[in-house]
Formats: C-alpha cells, sequence, structure tokens
C-alpha cells in the first residue's frame, strides 16, 4: 500500500493530540482518580470513538473543542467516565473472602447484637459483588429471628449500575456459584437457546443500587456499614487519592466492622483505624 493510500484510509480523528490526551487525562484524574498514564493513550481512543459517533464529531479535536471550551462537559461527563472505567467482575471472585465473611465476620458482627447487618460493595460494577455477598447474607440469616440483612451497592459508572440492577447475565458467568446457591438464587430463561440467567427478586430487593465517585469529600451511605467491600479499585489509585478514599470508607465502617480490598492491593503504609485479622481483610478498631 502506498503511503498516499494509507492517509485515506486513515479515519478523521484517528489520534488524540498530546495537549488534549493531557487535558482528557487531567480530568479524568481530577473527577474520577482514575490515572490515565501515556501508555493508555490507544485505550482511551479506541474507548472514545463511539461518543465521537454519539455526538456527532469527526475527530478528536472537535470532541475535545466540545468538552473544554463550549460547556460539554455538563452533559458528557457520565458518558465520558462510563467510557473509562474498567469493570471486570465475576460471581465469588476471590472466594476466601466469602469463605471468611460466611465463618468468621457475620457471625461476630451477630453476635455483637447487630440487628441489621448493613454492607456495602462500594465498587459493584455489574453486580456480581453484591449479589454475591446477597447469598452469603441469605444463607447466614436464613431461618433466624434475630438479625436480618442489607446491602448497598454503588459504583462510578452507569452502564454497569443498569446491568446490575436488571440482574440479567450470560449463563457461564454464574458457573463459580455452588450449585446449591443457583438452585435458590439463580433463574435459568425460558428459552434454553438464550442461554442467561437472573438474579431472583426476592435476592434483588434486598439490593439497592445507586451512582457514587469514591472521590466525594463525604459518602452519602446513612448509618455506618458492617462490611465495606472495596475490591480492586485501589489498584487505579496513586497513593494520595487512595489515602482519602480509604479514610473516608474507614469513617463510614462501624467499630468492629469489615474491610475487605483486593488481594492484589495493599493498606501497608497508611494510617488508619483498622487492624489485619486475614489476608487482604481489616477490622475498625
Amino acid at each position: 500500500m502506498s503511503m498516499a493510500a494509507a492517509v485515506e484510509t486513515q479515519l478523521p480523528g484517528d489520534r488524540i493530540s498530546k495537549r488534549n490526551f493531557d487535558k482528557l487525562a487531567r480530568f479524568i484524574y481530577d473527577y474520577s482518580g482514575i490515572k490515565m498514564p501515556p501508555t493508555k493513550l490507544t485505550m482511551l481512543e479506541g474507548r472514545l470513538r463511539r461518543r465521537l459517533r454519539a455526538t456527532n464529531h469527526a475527530t478528536f479535536d472537535d470532541y475535545c473543542d466540545f468538552l473544554f471550551n463550549h460547556d460539554g462537559l455538563d452533559q458528557e461527563t457520565v458518558y465520558l467516565i462510563d467510557v473509562v472505567t474498567t469493570n471486570k467482575t465475576d460471581f465469588f471472585r476471590e472466594a476466601k473472602h466469602f469463605d471468611y465473611l460466611q465463618t468468621v465476620a457475620l457471625p461476630a458482627i451477630a453476635s455483637s447484637g447487630v440487628r441489621t447487618i448493613r454492607t456495602w460493595s462500594s465498587a459493584c460494577s455489574t453486580g456480581a459483588e453484591p449479589y454475591t455477598m446477597a447469598m452469603v447474607l441469605a444463607e447466614f440469616t436464613e431461618g433466624r429471628n434475630d438479625v436480618s440483612y442489607s446491602v448497598l451497592a454503588t459504583d462510578l459508572s452507569t452502564d454497569v449500575l443498569q446491568t446490575a440492577r436488571r440482574g440479567i447475565y450470560p449463563e457461564d458467568l454464574i458457573a463459580p456459584v455452588p450449585r446449591d446457591l443457583q438452585r435458590k438464587y439463580v433463574l435459568t430463561a425460558k428459552q434454553p437457546d438464550r442461554r442467561e440467567v437472573r438474579i431472583t427478586p426476592k435476592l434483588r430487593s434486598k439490593i439497592g443500587f445507586a451512582r457514587m465517585n469514591l472521590m466525594d469529600e463525604k459518602y452519602q451511605i446513612g448509618e455506618a456499614m458492617n462490611v465495606i467491600f472495596c475490591r480492586n479499585v485501589l489498584i487505579y489509585f496513586d497513593k494520595q487519592t487512595q489515602a482519602g478514599v480509604l479514610n473516608r470508607l474507614c469513617d463510614c465502617l462501624a467499630k468492629g466492622g469489615y474491610m475487605f480490598i483486593g488481594h492484589s492491593e495493599s493498606i501497608t503504609g497508611f494510617d488508619l483505624p483498622l487492624k489485619q485479622v486475614s489476608n487482604t481483610v481489616f477490622q475498625r478498631i
């Protein structure tokens, strides 16, 4: 292919200029805490192409001019953040956390006199984590009159929250869910060729979904939580942002409550009112 032919086939707006990338990266970081180093340039270009189409802009320069010079951020921020967030999730992901929740944390919380165990999935993605939490909580409280539970599930992305609220998933995604729990909490499609499942209405009703930005100065979650899951999100933040998020989460955690972080994450070096009780599991002191 000649150089002229290559130029002709190149898509309009095929590259983000360094100037505009720096602007986008700064805005994304300030708004969400997500780091956007130069190595993410190609990823950002690929993900933003659909926003160019949706907003009828032919080039990245036009789109960025719309954002930063014509008040486009007022209407575009939610969509921009949706396309840059990463949403990897599985049922019973990092299964040892749920073993600890079931065998240690929940019995300890219930024995302390808590009547409603308040739990929070603070980066819930498409819903596998809070639904897994709800299954464990439902099993623990089944047949008991002394304790009930609630689950709050929040995320920055409106796209993933929409999926989570529906509770409909590809059949193979629930493979990690034990068979006895599948029978109780998962419905199969009436048409087998659809190969989809849905979380039961009873379990879905126990979860409140809401959009929340962990960069907010204060988390409006009501009463303190007994259990907080904040897993595999801290890795996207720098140390300063991690410190702010962790301190705000601790402010929301009841004394004696438990915080779970991802197995690839650490709170070493932070001055927090937490003690480690298991691998990546901490208790509020």
